[in-house]
């Protein structure tokens, strides 16, 4: 069973909407990277039944994020993020320019587009 590590970041953001058995067995195999015999022997539970469980929980994990995309939001919200930070860098590089007004009214103005085309993210 190969493990997927996008279960990791999704348990991050929806583990507390699983049982508690499946949230320990899903935390034990992605964050303690246990294999399944050694979860079973943890739990004093079958390996089958530790597998089966992981399988529960990812299918819930994946529909959650399905219907929520909150871990899709948020990775959007922080590319957003990194191209607003970017963009204050050059603004602020261009001030210490000597064409200081074109430099910044352009940059400000590809600032304030970038926001604006982005701001689906903020809702």
């Amino acid at each position: 069973m190969a493990k997927d590590l996008k279960f990791a970041d999704l348990i991050l953001v929806y583990g507390g909407m699983l049982t508690e058995k499946q949230r320990d067995v899903l935390e034990l195999y992605y964050d303690e990277d246990l294999s399944l015999g050694e979860i079973a022997e943890n739990l004093s539970i079958s390996r089958q039944g530790v597998r089966d469980s992981i399988k529960r929980g990812e299918e819930t994990l994946e529909q959650l994020e399905e219907q929520l995309g909150l871990m899709r939001k948020q990775k959007a919200f922080d590319e957003f993020i990194d191209t607003l930070t970017q963009q204050a860098q050059v603004l602020c590089k261009s001030l210490s320019s000597s064409s200081i007004p074109h430099l910044v009214k352009q940059n400000a103005q590809t600032l304030l587009n970038t926001i604006e085309s982005n701001s689906d993210i903020l809702d």
